[in-house]
């Protein structure tokens, strides 16, 4: 291994400590003169950038501040994150990060680290990928090839950012250690003609290949990657509707991985269905589920939903009786033009309704179906209005209404409109994080249905005990662990623990997913707590 001395040190963020470098480190890493005389603690440190951070007066700024350090000090970045991680997750991933995400070519100072893979130059994948890693063992990756980036689309090789940002939230969440992680990049090209027209984009200047050519990328990836890094997690991330289910279902099978917007996003709806029901006190077989966007995210959350129902004791036919999909064209029927492999098995028949073809929007399928279960992915802002919403809550005593599409300018809703609309009777999560609502003398929180509520713990139990494949009974394991810590005799509680407890789940949902792991033979291990303590990293020199 390369041994770092000198600026050297001081230029590589894994090892840099600053001025909590003692006498005698500094002596022996030739670092004499080259930092203040005083040395400083980790907490020390610490106190003195949140005193930085506090004075940045936009998100943006905070932001940019934490990227800084981030870059010259992993160490002291996550001691940082760990402390705030209420404060930090929505200025250190979403909201902020989509304004670093659509301005990323602009902004740009340093690589982070990422390993940046062009379709024009495939040959150098394997020497990209080592370089990118150095000495370091990558046991985890984070990839996007940014066509459906949060909810703002496609913006090419700028989603590196989306890798970036999620890999902090695993160390920050659930302890896996920053020197084993790589955030990676696709650039296939873009069909984002702003970014197309401006001389300053990083990423290549063609529109996006699709096809054969595509996924044989793709696949070249997957196999240099896992010949380089043989116990890795690999996490897709922000992939496109017509790509993201093709690429999961080929590789799911055959090694360990995962799709947080298939998968994890469903993971975290469900945890948050199961913690409202815990509160209703109501039956989960019972309940009529309708998605209000059905792509990659509103497609996978409802076979998420699907499955969870089947495993719950019902038939493969009578679940599918519980799920509608509405989309831009409506109600999706089996004849609707256009459906993808993932819609089809949700789509209804015309004859189930007298006027199946006036069931054209939203506020149609409501009246027509009276949902109790009504899940937001379609970015479109303020789409669940006050008629939609009292027409469901009509029909249910306690209506779920989870409006997730994120950043903020695209909700579905506000958690403060969903539960004056209801009288408080309405049991939400909401994609961004949202402030209690006080509401007749109650006090509701807000479960935030963000996937690091799941991923980070999901990824440590499966990495902990090195499991050969992600299961359906991992994945639902990690629904479960989650959706069971509400407590739902606490007059306006949330649906969804609150992101400051984060690091506190995320091990409880580890624990689950490992136990799973071992109880279905996916792994040698046989002590789960003992591999999840073994691999756990902590912030400290």
């Amino acid at each position: 291994m390369k041994e770092y001395k000198g600026l050297d040190l001081l230029n590589n963020p894994f090892l840099n400590k600053g001025t909590a470098f003692t006498k005698e480190e500094r002596k022996a890493n030739n670092l004499e003169g080259l930092l203040p005389s005083f040395v400083q603690t980790l907490d020390q440190q610490a106190t003195q950038a949140y005193e930085q951070y506090d004075k940045k007066t936009t998100p943006l700024a905070k932001r940019m501040y934490l990227m800084d350090l981030f870059n010259e000090n992993r160490t002291l970045f996550f001691k940082l994150f760990s402390e705030h991680v209420y404060d930090f997750m929505p200025i250190v991933y979403d909201p902020t990060i989509s304004e670093t995400i659509e301005n990323y070519s602009h902004f740009y100072l340093d690589p982070q680290n990422a390993a940046y893979l062009s379709i024009d130059d495939p040959d150098t994948m394997k020497d990209a990928l080592r370089n990118a890693a150095g000495n370091r063992e990558i046991k985890l990756i984070v990839v996007t090839d940014g066509a459906g980036i949060l909810g703002i689309g496609d913006w090419g090789l700028q989603g590196v950012d989306i890798s970036v940002g999620k890999l902090m939230v695993y160390s920050a969440a659930a302890g896996i250690d920053p020197k084993s992680v790589l955030p990676v990049v696709l650039d296939v090209g873009t069909n984002n003609q702003t970014l197309l027209n401006d001389d300053l984009y990083l990423g290549n200047h063609h529109e996006r290949v699709v096809g054969n050519k595509y996924y044989n990328f793709v696949d070249k990836f997957v196999t240099t990657a896992e010949n380089l890094f043989p116990n890795m997690y690999l996490h897709f991330e922000d992939f496109g509707r017509d790509t993201a289910a093709n690429i999961l279902d080929k590789y799911k099978d055959q090694i360990l991985t995962f799709n947080d917007d298939i998968q994890g996003t469903g993971i975290i709806t469900l945890a948050g269905i199961l913690g409202a029901l815990n509160i209703s006190k109501e039956k989960f077989t019972d309940q009529i589920y309708m998605s209000f966007g059905a792509g990659t995210a509103g497609a996978g959350i409802t076979k998420r939903i699907y499955d969870a129902m089947v495993e719950a004791g019902l038939s493969e036919e009578e679940a599918k009786k519980h799920f509608y999909l509405v989309d831009k064209q409506g109600l999706l029927f089996d004849d609707t033009e256009g459906l993808t492999p993932e819609q089809k098995p949700f789509t209804r028949s015309r004859n189930e309704f007298t006027n199946a073809d006036d069931l054209t929007n939203l506020e149609s399928a409501v009246k027509a179906i009276h949902p109790t279960i009504l899940v937001g992915t379609s970015t479109q802002p303020g789409s669940f209005t006050e008629a939609i919403i009292k027409e469901m809550a009509a029909h249910t005593e306690h209506p779920i209404i989870f409006p997730l599409s994120n950043p903020t300018k695209l909700a579905e809703a506000t958690a403060e409109d969903l539960l004056n609309w209801t009288d408080g009777k309405a049991l939400v999560a909401t994609g961004v994080p949202a402030e209690p609502v006080k509401l007749n003398g109650v006090t509701y929180y807000i479960g935030q249905a963000n996937n690091a509520l799941v991923y980070p713990g999901l990824g440590l139990g499966a990495m902990a005990v090195n499991a050969r494949l992600l299961s359906d009974g991992m994945i639902n394991k990690a629904a479960h662990s989650l959706g069971g810590i509400v407590d739902p005799n606490e007059a306006g509680a949330a649906v969804l623990p609150p992101v400051s407890k984060l690091d506190q789940f995320s091990m409880t949902v580890a624990l689950g997913v490992a136990q799973q792991a071992i109880a279905e033979k996916l792994t040698d291990a046989t002590d789960a707590q003992k591999a999840i303590d073994d691999i756990k990293w902590e912030a400290k020199y």
